[in-house]
């Protein structure tokens, strides 16, 4: 697996390749990081992975500077897994105007509407960090198909907005939420958890699938599910960000007519905020 830290070097690199399937990561891989590696293995014949923390898409009381950064275990990670290159830019490579300190005079993307709604309502700017790097390694990778995790469906939905407000011809994939066996979605900030918190933290998946019986058993008051299920959290000492039943396709507020629908829910655990979904048909 070759390892590449400038643009030039990868546009050098990817001249001769045609056919390119692209991961991009934070890095602090987990399982499925290397599941999203997999499925891009089955759709090209040169697989791209990047790892880089983007500055632009945490706020300034989020935990940029904490970000775990484990770069060789991440390379090895990625090589078994079967990527060809890793791109691993410095961020002055991907923001000219960084100064070492803060980010100056950088154009961004904006995000859509929904990008204000669930998380983006807590985290103002985020979407817009997201979509702003992702079109600058798109712009660099050049891939035919990108592959994301369905765990975070609303940043898909985001990329996917971007694919198609910018006509952009890449084929998006959302991969599987990989979890636990407790039934926990991986994620990088699972790391922060103690051992007691991992595994209170199943509480939030569980509390999902209760959500999404109650639907297939018939009730529909989406409202009255997402409250009920967010005082049953509160109680056991979780703060809440949002609960949704959304319409899977557009993730505006679902309706009695919609079939295919996700439950969408962020809380934090102690100082650890956990996002987690699950994607439905209802009928």
């Amino acid at each position: 697996m070759q390892r590449i830290y400038t643009a030039d070097e990868l546009r050098a690199t990817l001249k001769t390749h045609n056919n390119i399937a692209f991961v991009p990561t934070m890095g602090n891989l987990h399982d499925g990081h290397i599941a999203l590696v997999s499925i891009a293995r089955q759709h090209a014949q040169c697989v791209v992975a990047s790892i880089f923390v983007n500055p632009l898409q945490f706020g300034p009381n989020e935990d940029l500077a904490n970000y775990p950064r484990t770069l060789e275990a991440d390379c090895k990670r990625l090589e078994d897994a079967g990527a060809d290159i890793v791109f691993i830019p410095s961020v002055l490579e991907m923001y000219p105007d960084f100064d070492g300190e803060q980010l100056h005079q950088t154009m961004t993307i904006t995000a859509p509407p929904i990008a204000s709604e669930l998380c983006g309502a807590s985290r103002p700017g985020h979407f817009s960090g997201v979509a702003t790097v992702v079109m600058k390694l798109f712009n660099l990778v050049m891939p035919q198909v990108a592959i994301f995790g369905k765990k975070d469906f609303q940043q898909v939905f985001v990329i996917k907005e971007l694919v198609r407000q910018f006509n952009l011809p890449i084929q998006i994939i959302a991969g599987d939420t990989v979890r636990e066996p407790s039934g926990l979605a991986m994620s990088s900030r699972n790391g922060y958890l103690t051992p007691a918190q991992k595994a209170e933290a199943a509480q939030l998946h569980q509390c999902l699938v209760n959500i999404v019986n109650q639907i297939k058993q018939g009730n529909t008051n989406f409202a009255d599910l997402s409250q009920s299920a967010s005082e049953a959290l509160v109680q056991k000492g979780w703060l809440v960000d949002y609960i949704s039943v959304r319409a899977a396709h557009t993730l505006q507020p679902a309706t009695n007519q919609d079939s295919q629908l996700v439950v969408l829910i962020a809380a934090k655990l102690g100082n650890t905020r956990l996002i987690d979904n699950i994607d439905f048909c209802a009928k």
